[in-house]
């Protein structure tokens, strides 16, 4: 696989399996943004340093693409348990207790997200219907917060991908070991 294929996530150590739908898909999203962004922001230094001139739509982009960035981020850190968390109580949980407030911190989460989720809809939304333009460049700003919605719902089924993954983890184990 990778070369860091063999180092533990510094998540909970629950047991539960690795995720179906592997993680290297956000990763390569995630690689793919970075190429682009150090593209566009290498071609405005060049232009800049050569004419006096900037590229207009560069720091419109970068803005969105960082935001695009951050999601797929965030939608691979909780596929590969890595989401932020404060563990030093739960680390010293028995493993089912841990796994209760595992599933009571993801369901949070969840509710976070889904929130994102359904509030950006709307604004997207509102910002199609009222043909509501970008300050930089004049585009239509509906393509940039479309992103929001629709990665808010990815990193919704990676949460809950995670939360089945516990949940079956628990169930496995027999009831003196879990």
């Amino acid at each position: 696989m990778t070369e860091h294929a063999d180092i533990q996530a510094p998540g909970l150590k629950l047991g539960e399996a690795p995720p179906r739908i592997p993680v290297t898909i956000e990763g390569a999203i995630g690689a793919a943004i970075m190429g682009v962004l150090a593209l566009i922001t290498f071609g405005n230094v060049l232009v800049r340093y050569f004419t006096n001139v900037s590229f207009a739509f560069t720091e419109e982009y970068s803005v969105a693409l960082m935001v695009v960035m951050a999601f797929v981020g965030a939608a691979a850190a909780f596929g590969n348990d890595r989401h932020i968390r404060m563990t030093f109580f739960t680390e010293r949980l028995p493993v089912h207790l841990a796994r209760l407030v595992e599933q009571v911190v993801l369901l949070a989460c969840l509710f976070i997200f889904g929130c994102i989720a359904w509030y950006g809809a709307w604004y997207t939304w509102d910002e199609y219907r009222f043909e509501v333009l970008s300050p930089g460049l004049g585009v239509p700003s509906w393509y940039y917060t479309i992103w929001m919605p629709l990665l808010s719902g990815v990193i919704c089924l990676r949460i809950l991908g995670r939360m089945w993954r516990v949940l079956r983890a628990g169930r496995a184990l027999p009831p003196s070991q879990a």
